[in-house]
């Protein structure tokens, strides 16, 4: 029986993808863990790895595909002891559409092959656990131990539905997160305005993955969280001392810390002072988590990513910038990996270096809360009961409010407000 090649979720918001590239073509041998395309997601252009062998048979969607569906057939692979004759004619199916993937009733999943002790899926040698790269990356990212999990992939490989299931996740849901479900796409396409025709002259420019996604997320954000703002203001000139003693001392290691890397360390250490706030809404229970991992907004080329510094609070100073400028750049030049960029427990959002003073960000579910830092700037400031000149920034955190309520909020930015004030707390 020919095996098929489905179009892969390559992020946990992936619905849809471009193919940008093959990398093989009919006739090719391919061997489980070949890279044989290149597909662009909502994240980045991502390198797609053979699950199967065989020998390709056909490719069913041209490259440069836009809008082709999660779970799509888009290429099949002569099963073992079949020819690689070629395929018989049949009607072509658009990429984007749903019914381009097989129907389970017309053709079953095989029988596992070589299936280890209580059926976990393992080859003849019977030491390499049969997994597709998806799920082992997901199983690194919700802490599954792979060797006892069933598969229910071809031959009894371990699939990403094997590893959700194991971990407690909802199918196609990021880890450590649970979110509303989407709205079905006609509902959405029913969401969008639809703008009179103009006179002024313009371009329509269609959207990016990336972007169709920004924008689905966020609007889900604002209608189904219910957000509360918290505002402080903050002095940062301790804090401006510190960092240029360090960055002087950091030299010769050509490390250089930014206002922003103590706004990473600092939301960190708060949420382990305030546990209240370190926490994520999910349905009928909160999830608390021991751990603050810190998602960091940076804009690239057509939206915006989310790179997560995992236990800020738990890292020198030093760390995070070394890890936040490489995560960056990465990010700049679509090579995240899904594990760098979901799984957070709170967002940062800094527009100081646009000269905005204060503004309000957008939650990022499942999250419960997001701070929003804006530029550091010489104000009239009271210190010691008189007027005085002094370098202050505006924070204001947005909170999940059926997670965190205003007095936790409250407390949290308190505490950010007094790590950053006192600057040495942050290196103890």
């Amino acid at each position: 029986m020919p095996i098929d090649i489905t179009m892969p979720a390559l992020s946990p918001t992936m619905e849809s993808g471009t193919l940008s590239r093959w990398l093989i073509k009919p006739g090719d041998r391919v061997r489980s863990g070949d890279i044989i395309a290149e597909i662009e997601t909502d994240k980045a252009t991502m390198e797609v790895e053979a699950v199967d062998e065989g020998e390709v048979l056909e490719l069913l969607v041209p490259e440069g595909a836009e809008d082709v569906r999660v779970n799509a057939v888009i290429a099949r692979l002569a099963g073992e002891g079949e020819e690689a004759a070629a395929p018989a004619a049949r009607p072509a199916v658009a990429p984007g559409r749903p019914d381009s993937a097989p129907d389970p009733k017309e053709a079953p999943a095989p029988a596992p092959a070589n299936p280890g002790p209580g059926g976990t899926a393992r080859t003849s040698g019977g030491d390499r656990i049969a997994a597709s790269p998806l799920a082992r990356r997901l199983a690194r990212l919700l802490n599954v131990d792979l060797a006892g999990l069933k598969g229910s992939g071809p031959k009894g490989r371990i699939v990403k539905a094997d590893v959700e299931a194991a971990a407690g996740q909802p199918s196609g849901l990021p880890a450590a997160a649970v979110v509303e479900p989407s709205a079905p796409e006609p509902a959405r396409q029913a969401a969008a305005p639809q703008l009179p025709e103009t006179d002024v002259p313009h371009e329509t420019v269609k959207l990016s993955n990336m972007r169709r996604t920004i924008a689905r997320r966020l609007t889900e954000s604002k209608q189904t969280v219910p957000h509360f703002y918290l505002t402080v203001d903050v002095r940062l000139d301790a804090l401006l001392k510190l960092r240029a003693e360090l960055n002087k001392s950091l030299e010769s290691k050509r490390i250089k810390i930014s206002v922003n890397d103590f706004l990473v360390k600092a939301l960190g250490l708060a949420l382990m002072q305030v546990p209240d706030a370190n926490v994520s809404f999910a349905g009928d229970h909160l999830r608390k988590f021991a751990r603050a991992d810190i998602s960091v907004a940076v804009a690239i080329p057509g939206g915006l990513i989310t790179p997560v510094i995992r236990d800020a609070a738990g890292k020198r100073l030093s760390q995070i910038a070394d890890e936040m400028k490489t995560l960056a750049a990465r990010a700049r030049e679509g090579r995240l990996q899904p594990a760098e960029y979901t799984g957070g427990t709170a967002s940062l959002s800094n527009l100081g270096m646009y000269g905005i003073r204060q503004f309000d960000a957008v939650i990022n579910p499942p999250e419960g809360l997001i701070l929003a830092a804006g530029a550091g700037e010489k104000r009239p400031h009271v210190i010691d009961d008189a007027l005085a000149i002094a370098t202050v920034m505006t924070l204001t955190g947005s909170f999940d409010h059926r997670a965190i309520d205003g007095a936790v909020g409250a407390e949290l930015m308190g505490a950010v407000r007094s790590l950053i004030e006192n600057p040495l707390a942050m290196l103890a």
